[in-house]
C-alpha cells in the first residue's frame, strides 16, 4: 500500500482570472474524496469596465473586447504554472473567450490550450454547456451572462452554431470584473424569471464569477427544468471526464442523473 493520501483520482488544474472569487466559492462545495482542484491566475490587468469607458469614451462592448484581448496573452503563463504541479486534467475557470467567434471561435480556442497542454483532458464552459445540454435533449435555450452585449451576442452565436434555438439572452453588463461576484441575488432571480417560458427547455448561467450554485438547484424545482451554472457544469465535465462517476445530491440534476 503506497503511503500517498492526496488526490489519488484526480488532480484538477483550474484556470481562472486574478479578479475572479466565484470559481473557488464553487469549488469548496465539491470535496470528494480522491480529487482536488488546483486554481492558477492570469492577470487581469482591465478590471473596472465602467471606469474605462468613462477614460476612453469608448463604449461597453469595445472594453469588454479590449478587455479579452488584453488576457490572451495571459492565459498561457497560468496553463504553464499550474502543469509544473503534475495535474492530469486542465479545467477553465473562465468561459467569455470559449464562447467567443462562435464555434469556429471556440474550436480555435481550444486547440491553442491543446497545443500547450498535450494529451492531457480539457474542460471548457463552452463544450461542457454544450454536452450537459445534450444529456438533457434540451433543444431551445434561454442563457444568462453577466456581460455587456457584445458578450451576449456571443454566447447567443455559439449555441445557435451548434444547433440550439435560443430564445432569450440576458446580459446583467456587470460595471466590472470583481462586481461579476457582487451580483444581487434578486438580480439573478429576475433575469431567471425573464428568459424563461413554457417553451424554453433549459436555462444557461454563464459568467464563472457569477455563482449560482445556491440558486439554481431551488429553481429547477420551481420551474421543473434543467438550470445549468456554467461552473456546475464544467465540475461536472471533468470529473466525468476523469472517470469519476459520483452522484451529488444538492447540487442540481446534471451531477445527480449522470
Amino acid at each position: 500500500m503506497q503511503n500517498y493520501q492526496i488526490a489519488h483520482r484526480a488532480q484538477i488544474g483550474v484556470i481562472i482570472p486574478s479578479t475572479n472569487t466565484g470559481v473557488e466559492y464553487d469549488l469548496q462545495k465539491f470535496a470528494l474524496d480522491g480529487v482536488s482542484w488546483h486554481p492558477s491566475r492570469f492577470w487581469i490587468e482591465l478590471r473596472n469596465w465602467a471606469d474605462e469607458v468613462q477614460q476612453t469614451g469608448d463604449n461597453e462592448n469595445v472594453v469588454f473586447e479590449r478587455f479579452l484581448d488584453m488576457i490572451r496573452d495571459e492565459i498561457p503563463l497560468s496553463i504553464r504554472n499550474v502543469l509544473s504541479a503534475k495535474v492530469n486534467h486542465i479545467m477553465l475557470g473562465m468561459s467569455a473567450e470559449t464562447f467567443w467567434g462562435g464555434l469556429e471561435g471556440n474550436i480555435r480556442f481550444e486547440q491553442q490550450i491543446r497545443d500547450q497542454i498535450g494529451d492531457m483532458g480539457l474542460t471548457t464552459g463552452a463544450t461542457a454547456t454544450r454536452m450537459a445540454l445534450e444529456k438533457f435533449k434540451a433543444r431551445k435555450i434561454s442563457v444568462i451572462t453577466p456581460y455587456p452585449p457584445v458578450g451576449d451576442d456571443n454566447v447567443f452565436r455559439f449555441f445557435s452554431d451548434i444547433g440550439f434555438e435560443v430564445h432569450k439572452v440576458k446580459g446583467l453588463n456587470r460595471p466590472s470584473a470583481t462586481a461579476i461576484a457582487e451580483t444581487p441575488i434578486q438580480q439573478v432571480i429576475d433575469a431567471i424569471y425573464e428568459v424563461d417560458g413554457d417553451q424554453v427547455d433549459a436555462i444557461v448561467q454563464c459568467g464563472t464569477n457569477l455563482s449560482t450554485v445556491d440558486l439554481f438547484p431551488t429553481f429547477e424545482h420551481i420551474l421543473g427544468k434543467p438550470l445549468l451554472p456554467i461552473n456546475v457544469a464544467t465540475v461536472w465535465h471533468a470529473l466525468r471526464s476523469c472517470g469519476i462517476e459520483d452522484r451529488l445530491t444538492g447540487k442540481g440534476r446534471l451531477l445527480e442523473e449522470f
